[in-house]
Protein backbone atom coordinates (compact mmCIF):
# COMPACT_ATOMS: atom_id res chain seq x y z
CA UNK A 1 0.00 0.00 0.00
CA UNK A 2 2.97 2.67 0.85
CA UNK A 3 4.29 1.88 -2.64
CA UNK A 4 1.24 2.38 -4.62
CA UNK A 5 0.67 5.87 -2.32
CA UNK A 6 4.43 6.69 -3.15
CA UNK A 7 4.50 5.46 -6.85
CA UNK A 8 0.37 6.21 -8.04
CA UNK A 9 -0.32 8.66 -11.10
CA UNK A 10 -3.40 9.47 -12.35
CA UNK A 11 -4.65 8.01 -15.24
CA UNK A 12 -7.67 8.48 -18.16
CA UNK A 13 -8.86 5.97 -19.64
CA UNK A 14 -10.54 6.11 -23.19
CA UNK A 15 -14.16 5.47 -23.00
CA UNK A 16 -14.53 4.05 -26.30
CA UNK A 17 -12.84 0.94 -25.45
CA UNK A 18 -9.39 2.01 -27.94
CA UNK A 19 -5.83 0.53 -26.55
CA UNK A 20 -4.28 2.67 -23.83
CA UNK A 21 -0.88 3.04 -22.45
CA UNK A 22 0.17 3.18 -18.25
CA UNK A 23 2.80 5.74 -18.22
CA UNK A 24 4.49 7.91 -15.03
CA UNK A 25 3.90 11.63 -14.76
CA UNK A 26 7.47 12.07 -16.50
CA UNK A 27 6.59 10.07 -19.41
CA UNK A 28 3.24 11.32 -20.20
CA UNK A 29 4.67 14.35 -20.17
CA UNK A 30 6.77 13.73 -23.05
CA UNK A 31 4.26 11.63 -24.80
CA UNK A 32 1.72 14.97 -24.81
CA UNK A 33 4.98 16.79 -25.82
CA UNK A 34 5.32 14.81 -29.24
CA UNK A 35 1.74 14.11 -29.52
CA UNK A 36 1.46 18.07 -29.73
CA UNK A 37 4.19 18.69 -32.64
CA UNK A 38 4.13 15.34 -34.33
CA UNK A 39 1.86 13.45 -37.18
CA UNK A 40 2.28 9.38 -37.47
CA UNK A 41 5.00 8.32 -40.14
CA UNK A 42 2.54 6.79 -42.71
CA UNK A 43 1.29 10.79 -43.37
CA UNK A 44 4.82 11.94 -44.20
CA UNK A 45 5.85 11.70 -48.15
CA UNK A 46 7.64 8.91 -47.77
CA UNK A 47 7.09 4.89 -49.11
CA UNK A 48 7.90 1.49 -46.94
CA UNK A 49 8.74 -1.21 -48.63
CA UNK A 50 10.05 -4.86 -47.48
CA UNK A 51 13.60 -6.40 -48.69
CA UNK A 52 13.64 -8.39 -51.86
CA UNK A 53 13.08 -12.11 -50.94
CA UNK A 54 15.12 -14.78 -53.66
CA UNK A 55 13.15 -17.78 -52.77
CA UNK A 56 16.63 -19.60 -52.41
CA UNK A 57 19.72 -17.18 -51.18
CA UNK A 58 21.56 -19.84 -51.87
CA UNK A 59 21.22 -19.38 -55.70
CA UNK A 60 20.96 -16.02 -55.66
CA UNK A 61 23.13 -14.09 -53.03
CA UNK A 62 26.99 -14.86 -53.60
CA UNK A 63 30.53 -13.21 -52.40
CA UNK A 64 32.65 -11.34 -54.38
CA UNK A 65 34.56 -14.22 -54.95
CA UNK A 66 31.75 -16.14 -56.81
CA UNK A 67 31.10 -13.53 -58.98
CA UNK A 68 34.26 -12.68 -59.34
CA UNK A 69 34.18 -16.31 -61.06
CA UNK A 70 30.97 -15.73 -62.94
CA UNK A 71 32.09 -12.61 -64.66
CA UNK A 72 35.27 -14.21 -65.75
CA UNK A 73 33.29 -17.36 -67.62
CA UNK A 74 31.06 -15.16 -69.61
CA UNK A 75 31.80 -15.80 -73.33
CA UNK A 76 32.03 -12.24 -74.74
CA UNK A 77 32.75 -8.56 -73.52
CA UNK A 78 28.91 -7.72 -74.20
CA UNK A 79 27.79 -10.90 -72.12
CA UNK A 80 30.28 -9.72 -69.35
CA UNK A 81 28.61 -6.44 -68.99
CA UNK A 82 25.47 -7.21 -68.89
CA UNK A 83 26.09 -9.91 -66.04
CA UNK A 84 28.26 -7.59 -63.75
CA UNK A 85 24.59 -5.37 -64.63
CA UNK A 86 22.82 -8.00 -63.29
CA UNK A 87 24.98 -8.20 -60.19
CA UNK A 88 24.11 -5.80 -57.27
CA UNK A 89 25.35 -5.61 -54.29
CA UNK A 90 23.51 -6.82 -51.30
CA UNK A 91 22.30 -5.31 -47.53
CA UNK A 92 21.46 -7.71 -44.85
CA UNK A 93 20.02 -6.54 -40.89
CA UNK A 94 22.90 -7.33 -39.52
CA UNK A 95 25.06 -5.28 -41.87
CA UNK A 96 22.77 -2.28 -41.09
CA UNK A 97 24.40 0.14 -37.70
CA UNK A 98 23.13 3.37 -37.00
CA UNK A 99 23.37 5.93 -39.30
CA UNK A 100 25.71 3.41 -41.27
CA UNK A 101 26.35 -0.22 -42.64
CA UNK A 102 29.01 -2.36 -43.00
CA UNK A 103 28.90 -4.24 -46.26
CA UNK A 104 29.76 -7.71 -46.29
CA UNK A 105 30.80 -8.14 -49.44
CA UNK A 106 28.15 -9.98 -51.12
CA UNK A 107 25.73 -9.31 -54.33
CA UNK A 108 22.45 -10.65 -54.99
CA UNK A 109 21.72 -11.76 -58.65
CA UNK A 110 19.11 -9.76 -59.85
CA UNK A 111 17.20 -12.03 -62.47
CA UNK A 112 13.28 -11.23 -63.39
CA UNK A 113 10.95 -13.60 -65.21
CA UNK A 114 10.47 -11.21 -67.91
CA UNK A 115 13.90 -11.06 -68.99
CA UNK A 116 15.70 -14.13 -71.51
CA UNK A 117 17.80 -15.60 -68.94
CA UNK A 118 19.33 -18.30 -71.36
CA UNK A 119 19.70 -15.96 -74.09
CA UNK A 120 21.09 -13.15 -72.52
CA UNK A 121 23.18 -14.56 -69.50
CA UNK A 122 24.05 -17.84 -70.27
CA UNK A 123 26.49 -18.01 -67.33
CA UNK A 124 23.78 -17.22 -64.48
CA UNK A 125 21.84 -19.27 -65.90
CA UNK A 126 24.18 -22.21 -65.42
CA UNK A 127 24.89 -21.23 -62.25
CA UNK A 128 21.34 -20.93 -61.41
CA UNK A 129 20.37 -24.22 -62.78
CA UNK A 130 23.11 -25.94 -60.76
CA UNK A 131 20.72 -25.67 -57.82
CA UNK A 132 17.66 -27.52 -59.77
CA UNK A 133 16.99 -30.75 -58.20
CA UNK A 134 19.27 -30.34 -55.05
CA UNK A 135 16.19 -29.57 -53.05
CA UNK A 136 16.68 -25.90 -53.71
CA UNK A 137 15.15 -24.05 -56.66
CA UNK A 138 13.21 -27.50 -57.73
CA UNK A 139 12.13 -31.02 -57.16
CA UNK A 140 13.17 -32.91 -60.23
CA UNK A 141 16.60 -31.92 -62.36
CA UNK A 142 14.38 -31.52 -65.49
CA UNK A 143 12.78 -27.95 -64.15
CA UNK A 144 14.25 -24.82 -65.52
CA UNK A 145 15.01 -22.34 -62.95
CA UNK A 146 13.94 -19.21 -65.18
CA UNK A 147 10.51 -21.51 -65.05
CA UNK A 148 9.74 -21.24 -61.77
CA UNK A 149 7.40 -18.74 -59.50
CA UNK A 150 10.89 -17.39 -57.15
CA UNK A 151 10.65 -14.06 -58.77
CA UNK A 152 7.55 -12.83 -57.59
CA UNK A 153 9.87 -9.87 -55.27
CA UNK A 154 10.39 -8.25 -59.03
CA UNK A 155 6.52 -8.51 -59.72
CA UNK A 156 6.29 -4.21 -59.04
CA UNK A 157 7.61 -1.87 -61.64
CA UNK A 158 7.75 0.75 -59.17
CA UNK A 159 9.00 -0.94 -56.17
CA UNK A 160 11.99 -2.07 -58.20
CA UNK A 161 13.01 1.51 -59.10
CA UNK A 162 12.93 2.23 -55.33
CA UNK A 163 16.14 0.33 -55.08
CA UNK A 164 17.89 2.94 -57.46
CA UNK A 165 16.86 5.69 -54.90
CA UNK A 166 18.39 7.15 -51.82
CA UNK A 167 16.87 5.77 -49.22
CA UNK A 168 16.76 4.49 -45.46
CA UNK A 169 17.14 0.88 -44.49
CA UNK A 170 16.71 -1.14 -41.30
CA UNK A 171 16.29 -4.53 -40.05
CA UNK A 172 13.53 -6.16 -38.79
CA UNK A 173 14.94 -7.42 -35.51
CA UNK A 174 17.59 -4.90 -33.41
CA UNK A 175 17.68 -4.83 -29.92
CA UNK A 176 18.12 -0.57 -30.36
CA UNK A 177 17.20 1.39 -33.86
CA UNK A 178 19.77 1.31 -36.13
CA UNK A 179 18.37 3.19 -39.25
CA UNK A 180 20.81 3.67 -41.72
CA UNK A 181 20.89 6.07 -45.03
CA UNK A 182 21.91 4.66 -48.64
CA UNK A 183 22.52 7.64 -49.94
CA UNK A 184 23.47 6.92 -53.32
CA UNK A 185 21.55 4.27 -54.26
CA UNK A 186 22.03 0.88 -55.83
CA UNK A 187 22.35 -1.60 -52.94
CA UNK A 188 19.67 -3.90 -52.53
CA UNK A 189 17.93 -4.86 -49.01
CA UNK A 190 17.31 -8.58 -48.54
CA UNK A 191 14.65 -10.17 -47.05
CA UNK A 192 14.87 -9.37 -43.07
CA UNK A 193 15.54 -5.74 -44.07
CA UNK A 194 13.35 -2.75 -44.82
CA UNK A 195 13.64 0.13 -47.30
CA UNK A 196 12.36 4.01 -47.04
CA UNK A 197 11.87 6.41 -49.77
CA UNK A 198 10.84 9.78 -50.42
CA UNK A 199 11.15 13.17 -49.20
CA UNK A 200 12.74 14.57 -46.00
CA UNK A 201 14.88 11.03 -45.92
CA UNK A 202 18.03 13.14 -43.56
CA UNK A 203 16.03 14.48 -41.18
CA UNK A 204 13.38 11.10 -40.93
CA UNK A 205 16.78 9.37 -40.19
CA UNK A 206 18.28 11.21 -37.15
CA UNK A 207 14.06 11.31 -36.01
CA UNK A 208 14.39 7.43 -36.28
CA UNK A 209 17.97 6.75 -34.88
CA UNK A 210 17.05 9.46 -31.86
CA UNK A 211 16.68 7.68 -27.90
CA UNK A 212 13.27 9.94 -28.13
CA UNK A 213 11.87 7.74 -30.76
CA UNK A 214 13.62 4.71 -29.54
CA UNK A 215 11.60 5.34 -25.94
CA UNK A 216 8.77 5.96 -27.99
CA UNK A 217 8.97 3.11 -30.46
CA UNK A 218 9.43 0.83 -27.00
CA UNK A 219 5.37 1.96 -26.05
CA UNK A 220 3.98 0.72 -29.36
CA UNK A 221 6.33 -1.88 -30.69
CA UNK A 222 6.46 -5.70 -30.27
CA UNK A 223 9.33 -7.72 -29.07
CA UNK A 224 10.27 -11.21 -29.97
CA UNK A 225 10.36 -13.90 -27.35
CA UNK A 226 13.42 -12.46 -26.13
CA UNK A 227 12.43 -8.94 -25.67
CA UNK A 228 14.20 -8.03 -28.88
CA UNK A 229 12.36 -5.32 -30.68
CA UNK A 230 11.19 -5.78 -34.20
CA UNK A 231 10.87 -3.18 -36.40
CA UNK A 232 8.03 -3.55 -38.29
CA UNK A 233 6.77 -1.04 -40.77
CA UNK A 234 3.71 -1.36 -39.27
CA UNK A 235 4.52 -0.13 -36.33
CA UNK A 236 7.12 2.26 -37.64
CA UNK A 237 4.50 4.05 -39.50
CA UNK A 238 2.74 4.60 -36.23
CA UNK A 239 6.18 6.81 -34.92
CA UNK A 240 5.07 10.52 -34.44
CA UNK A 241 7.76 12.77 -36.16
CA UNK A 242 7.62 16.05 -35.37
CA UNK A 243 6.64 18.41 -37.89
CA UNK A 244 9.05 21.33 -38.08
CA UNK A 245 9.85 24.29 -40.77
CA UNK A 246 12.21 23.93 -43.37
CA UNK A 247 15.12 25.92 -42.62
CA UNK A 248 14.99 23.55 -39.38
CA UNK A 249 15.25 20.05 -41.88
CA UNK A 250 18.24 21.54 -43.45
CA UNK A 251 20.38 21.60 -39.70
CA UNK A 252 19.36 17.63 -39.56
CA UNK A 253 19.97 17.54 -43.61
CA UNK A 254 23.99 19.37 -42.98
CA UNK A 255 24.65 17.11 -40.13
CA UNK A 256 23.73 14.21 -42.29
CA UNK A 257 25.87 14.83 -44.74
CA UNK A 258 28.79 16.16 -42.93
CA UNK A 259 28.73 13.04 -41.43
CA UNK A 260 28.64 11.49 -44.65
CA UNK A 261 31.64 13.36 -45.68
CA UNK A 262 33.53 12.58 -42.48
CA UNK A 263 33.73 16.45 -41.63
CA UNK A 264 32.10 15.76 -38.23
CA UNK A 265 32.33 12.16 -35.68
CA UNK A 266 29.82 9.83 -34.79
CA UNK A 267 29.44 11.21 -31.83
CA UNK A 268 29.06 15.00 -32.91
CA UNK A 269 26.65 13.79 -34.98
CA UNK A 270 24.08 12.11 -32.34
CA UNK A 271 24.32 14.75 -29.70
CA UNK A 272 23.93 17.78 -32.20
CA UNK A 273 20.44 15.88 -33.79
CA UNK A 274 19.61 14.87 -30.63
CA UNK A 275 19.54 18.18 -29.57
CA UNK A 276 17.52 19.99 -32.23
CA UNK A 277 15.42 17.04 -31.47
CA UNK A 278 14.93 17.89 -27.96
CA UNK A 279 14.21 21.57 -28.82
CA UNK A 280 11.55 20.60 -31.58
CA UNK A 281 9.58 19.05 -28.97
CA UNK A 282 10.34 21.49 -25.76
CA UNK A 283 11.47 18.98 -23.70
CA UNK A 284 12.55 20.15 -20.44
CA UNK A 285 16.42 19.16 -18.63
CA UNK A 286 14.85 16.65 -16.83
CA UNK A 287 12.77 15.09 -19.51
CA UNK A 288 16.05 14.96 -21.59
CA UNK A 289 17.98 13.20 -18.54
CA UNK A 290 14.84 10.69 -18.56
CA UNK A 291 15.06 9.70 -22.35
CA UNK A 292 19.04 9.40 -22.79
CA UNK A 293 18.83 7.40 -19.57
CA UNK A 294 16.24 4.45 -21.05
CA UNK A 295 19.25 3.24 -22.58
CA UNK A 296 22.59 2.91 -22.33
CA UNK A 297 24.19 5.07 -24.92
CA UNK A 298 26.47 1.70 -25.97
CA UNK A 299 25.61 0.35 -29.64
Amino acid sequence: RDFVQQHAAPMTFPKDGSSYIILSPIELSIRRKIEAVGKPLKEWDVQINYGIKTGCNEAFIITTEKRNELLSQCQSEEERQRTAELIRPILRGRDIKRYSYDWAGLWVICARLCEDIPTNYPTICHHLESFVGKGKLGDNSTTKVFERPWWSWMQEPSYWKDFDRPKIVWGEISDRSKFAYEHKGGFIPEATTFLMVGCDLPYLLCVLNAPLSEWFFSKIGTTTGVGTIRWKKYTIQELLIPCISDTQKAQFTTLVHCFIRHKISFDQLLRQANQLLYDAVDLTADEIRYIESFYSPAL
